[in-house]
């Protein structure tokens, strides 16, 4: 177990990686703002009941700074409407009826950078002092097409509601009129995202909300912050710092978090929670192995493998467990200092200055701190370290999610 130094560290690290709540609000205003303007009279979607939610790390909660001040923040979210179906349009149709608004919109609002068109998404980008930009992604309701293909294979369709398909122009596909579109479920995600944070997140949710003299309802769910969440940032930042200069082979972001959301069994502290994720990641319950590829099935569509690209890609499978083995090794190392400036050599070759501004950090008083570390339950100090697989595990066969 981690001293109790190290348990301090690494919560005031996760507040020191955590984005603020203005740019939370922020994100949330631009979204929201964009979802009027489909809905006014002279809108060209308004008919087809457009709906604009954000996706990706902003939904999760696992935002993270950028690694410096002149970078920008990535808000990824979804433009669906809701009253078409694949019979009635391409995806090249789709993207053009979305994008078309979304250029009346720069328009509109005076929004000086053109629109860019991504492969799946039109990008928004606001003023150099807002330091965001807003990937839109059209799409339309897939509910019940996913619904069969689920019950075909005998997988779990709990999440099904929300299954969307999106558009993508590297398709051969694209220009046609097809039920054959790419499939997606960020909703569904989220929600099983929100399931394994377990009973901690409306725990913490009601603690806020009886702090602020507010209702839980009137809590937004990103103001809280669970050990999964700040275990999965303080990841993703080591990731960042171990394959800078490596982009195209860091570990992506989505694989990262599923592996930790399988792996957290409700941990109430940062540390705890990090040492259990970093202990079970490559567990073969969460990467199978069906003879030919390894699997990191989607949650909530078992039929998308995260993994497609390692077979494509092997040098990508082995920056995985490459990057998985230094996590041990560094907060392994991390778990037996006291001494801060210990603390800080032991993980600041990848995790970089922020480690640094973590340890000043932890002279604030908790009180001070957001709610999540304060609520941390930080405890008495242990001697043992965290005990990690000494040898890669090999998955085995698919265990699936039926």
């Amino acid at each position: 177990m981690p001293t109790k130094s190290a348990e301090e560290f690494l919560a005031a690290l996760a507040d020191e990686l955590a984005i603020s709540d203005t740019r939370y609000d922020q994100a949330c205003r631009s979204y929201e703002s964009l979802g009027d303007w489909l809905h006014r009279p002279e809108s060209s979607v308004r008919q087809y009941d457009p709906q604009v939610y954000v996706q990706g790390s902003f939904r999760l909660g696992t935002a993270i700074r950028p690694t410096n001040e002149g970078e920008e923040y990535d808000v990824d979210s979804v433009c669906v409407l809701r009253e078409l179906d694949t019979g009635d349009l391409s995806q090249s149709e789709l993207k053009t009826l979305v994008g078309d608004e979304i250029k009346a919109y720069r328009r509109a609002k005076g929004i000086q950078k053109p629109v860019d068109e991504g492969n799946r998404c039109w990008v928004l980008t606001y003023a150099d002092e807002a330091q965001f930009h807003m990937d839109i992604v059209p799409a339309i309701p897939n509910s019940a097409q996913q619904r069969v293909l689920l019950e075909a294979r005998g997988f779990d369709t709990r999440w099904a509601d929300s299954a969307i398909v999106i558009t993508d122009r590297r398709l051969r596909n694209y220009e046609d009129v097809t039920v054959d579109w790419p499939r997606s479920n960020p909703k569904g995600y989220a929600e099983w995202f929100q399931e394994r944070m377990g009973s901690i997140f409306e725990e913490r949710r009601r603690m806020l909300a009886e702090t602020t003299q507010a209702s839980v309802e009137e809590i937004p769910t990103y103001r809280v912050r669970t050990p999964l969440q700040s275990a999965i940032m303080i990841l993703k930042r080591h990731r960042d710092g171990m394959f800078e200069g490596r982009y195209d082979d860091r570990p992506i972001s989505i694989i990262i978090t599923t592996l930790a959301a399988h792996s957290y069994e409700g941990e109430a502290k940062v540390a705890d929670a990090l040492y259990a994720i970093l202990s079970k990641m490559d567990d073969d319950d969460f990467i199978e192995d069906n003879g030919e590829i390894r699997i990191i099935r989607n949650p909530s569509d078992p039929l998308e493998n995260f993994a497609d690209k390692w077979p494509l890609h092997p040098e990508r499978e082995e920056a995985f467990f490459e990057w998985l083995d230094q996590a041990r090794h560094d907060f392994s190392q991390l778990a037996k200092q006291v001494e801060r400036r210990q603390l800080v050599e032991s993980v600041k070759p990848r995790i970089g200055i922020v480690a640094s501004r973590a340890a000043e950090r932890m002279d604030t008083p908790s009180s001070m701190l957001r709610p999540a570390a304060a609520a941390a339950g930080i405890g008495a100090a242990a001697s043992s370290e965290p005990a990690f697989p000494n040898t890669r595990r090999e998955p085995t066969s698919p265990k699936g999610f039926a």
